[in-house]
């Protein structure tokens, strides 16, 4: 097990611009010398990038919901059980508009990609609303771990296919009344006839089609044609939820490699356990601040 008990000497001053501005300057050579980038990215790169799912941004989209049913943010009435596949889909089909088929309000992303793009990199995120692709990123070079809002599946599932939303969706939101859409627009399985549901991992009917396991397998490759190479392991916004996808394993490929170097970005969050501290760089300030230093 790693232990992250002196990770204070890392981050205790990162408050401090001249420990901030150190770290970026380490980050920025870092990235100018590695062999490869390895980019694990979580939502608080989105949210730096202005995808925000309460206040304002939520109170401007869904204020018929909040006033009905006095909704806190938009994650949670995601998982509200709605009466009617109706008013579910009007729901999230604005929930889908505004995150996947709206450009990010920050150029967060595109300054990502700008700072990359001549590097041998791949992205490993658990972001869903399709920013990387939005901003230039290859896709042959992303793996969306938890799926895309952009999908829909059969909600048993019956079979492993999923279905591109974008024209249903958009027509969803223009035809929506009184928080429902027509029936006539509820979209069910080409196949079983059973209702459709989101492409994002929540329970066990996760759909991992085709296109997911493509894109495991070229992460997979791309870290095997590495190993042992200089590379960076460049963290941005990843929490605590699900530590087991980029966060572990972006520690043991750096324990295991004595060329590789972590750097961790991530207001609130940042650290590197013991085991590995001399060959990281934690950075606790805002992402897209930082990638505007870089």
């Amino acid at each position: 097990m790693y232990s992250k008990t002196a990770t204070t000497k890392s981050i205790s001053s990162y408050w401090d611009n001249t420990q901030v501005r150190r770290s970026i300057e380490k980050v920025k050579k870092k990235i100018g010398n590695a062999d490869a980038v390895v980019i694990g990215a979580g939502a608080g790169l989105s949210t730096s990038a202005g995808f925000t799912y309460s206040g304002k941004r939520f109170e401007d989209h869904f204020g018929d919901f909040i006033q009905k049913y006095g909704f806190k943010d938009m994650y949670s009435a995601g998982f509200y059980p709605y009466g009617t596949l109706e008013e579910y889909w009007a729901y999230w089909s604005r929930y889908i508009f505004i995150n996947r088929y709206q450009s990010a309000p920050e150029p967060v992303y595109s300054d990502l990609y700008n700072l990359v793009r001549d590097k041998d990199y791949f992205v490993l995120t658990t972001n869903v609303d399709h920013c990387f692709q939005k901003a230039g990123f290859d896709k042959q070079r992303l793996f969306y771990t938890q799926g895309d809002y952009g999908l829909w599946q059969c909600a048993k599932p019956c079979h492993d296919a999923t279905y591109d939303n974008e024209d249903i969706v958009k027509e969803m939101v223009a035809k929506q009344e009184n928080l429902r859409i027509p029936s006539g627009l509820v979209p069910h399985c080409p196949v079983c006839g059973t209702p459709m549901s989101m492409n994002l991992r929540a329970d066990s009917t996760f759909v991992e089609d085709s296109g997911w396991h493509a894109a495991a397998k070229r992460y997979q490759d791309f870290i095997r044609r590495h190993k042992g190479l200089d590379i960076l392991y460049l963290e941005l916004g990843v929490g605590s939820n699900t530590p087991g996808i980029i966060k572990y394993p972006f520690w043991r490929m750096t324990a295991e490699n004595p060329k590789a170097v972590y750097a961790c970005v991530n207001l609130g969050e940042a650290c590197a356990p013991t085991e590995i501290i001399d060959r990281s760089i934690c950075i606790n300030a805002d992402i897209g601040e930082v990638l505007k230093q870089l």
